[in-house]
């Protein structure tokens, strides 16, 4: 586990129903909207192009509203004609989302409203709808697991040393929406309450696993995927139970307190946006080795050893 410095490219996985995105060559900085969308329930399929008369590549000329625009219901979508005229309706109030090659108009209730911002400062490099993704050189750390949403901030230490625990009482709402930074170790009660005082989102060596199960619930594995609920952000650079972080990793998050940084929750990997000459010099790999009683982890320099893995900055 080393700290790297040079190009990254971030991909933002997106849900369905995505209302904009943002084009490709355009440049963001972390925490830029770079996609937004909506969550819908029941699909509605209006006749359009037969309704008004006219053939579906015809259809866009006749149209009185685009995609993706909310509307009322009665509201007209399309329609030809003056003395005579013939027009499709919305059925529902909701979303008019997409028309169909055959020059039907889609429209859905919207239940629920979502953003996707941008985890580096770099320029849009693929935009579409399965993802957006943005390159930009920044300082990278990988570690092995995320749970929550991806989350924006400035860096604050919150632990004393490398060695010891985030400590509930050290979080209070004045680190609101900083990242905070742990040593070997974030409970459960940490987490929530950094949560509960607004805390972007948390990095430390280690969590109990069953710590994560009462955050997250039973299916914690599901939590590492793109989320856009209210949950607390978790990022573990060694794995579970309690581990020290070793020196150098330590030292670099020491340097950046106070630079922006960002979790991204995919890849399991911490960003911070600072110039190349802020941080820490290039560390050795660091190797890890399951412990006995297979709940946690710990450095360990025997490369022979049993139960022993390579974290790979580069993943």
């Amino acid at each position: 586990m080393s700290w790297r410095y040079g190009p990254s490219t971030v991909e933002h996985a997106l849900p369905p129903g995505t209302a904009r995105r943002a084009p490709e060559g355009e440049r963001v900085r972390a925490g830029d909207v770079i996609a937004r969308g909506a969550t819908t329930t029941a699909v509605r399929v209006v006749d359009g192009a037969r309704r008004v008369g006219v053939a579906p590549a015809d259809l866009d000329r006749v149209l009185r509203v685009r995609p993706v625009v909310d509307v009322r219901r009665g509201a007209i979508l399309a329609r030809t004609g003056r003395r005579f005229a013939r027009a499709a309706s919305s059925p529902i109030d909701g979303r008019l989302l997409h028309v169909t090659v055959d020059g039907d108009l889609i429209v859905a209730p919207v239940s629920d409203e979502w953003s996707v911002g941008a985890a580096i400062d770099g320029t849009v490099t693929r935009s579409d709808d399965a993802a957006v993704a943005v390159s930009g050189e920044c300082w990278s750390l990988a570690g092995i697991a995320a749970y929550g949403p991806d989350a924006i901030g400035e860096l604050a230490l919150a632990s004393d040393g490398p060695s010891d625990p985030l400590a509930p009482g050290r979080i209070d709402v004045r680190l609101r929406g900083r990242i905070l930074v742990g040593g070997s170790r974030v409970a459960a009660e940490a987490i929530t309450r950094a949560h509960a005082c607004g805390v972007a989102g948390v990095v430390a060596g280690a969590a109990p696993a069953a710590g994560l199960r009462s955050v997250y619930g039973d299916d914690v594995g599901a939590s590492s995927r793109p989320s856009f609920g209210d949950m607390p952000t978790v990022l573990c650079l060694l794995g579970f139970g309690s581990a020290p972080l070793p020196g150098a990793v330590w030292d670099g998050l020491a340097a950046f307190a106070g630079e922006r940084a960002s979790i991204h929750v995919a890849s399991s990997r911490l960003f911070v946006l600072a110039a190349p000459d802020r941080g820490p010099s290039h560390g050795p790999v660091q190797l890890i080795a399951l412990a006995e009683d297979h709940a946690s982890i710990r450095p360990t320099d025997d490369v022979r050893g049993p139960n022993v893995l390579t974290l790979d900055a580069e993943r």
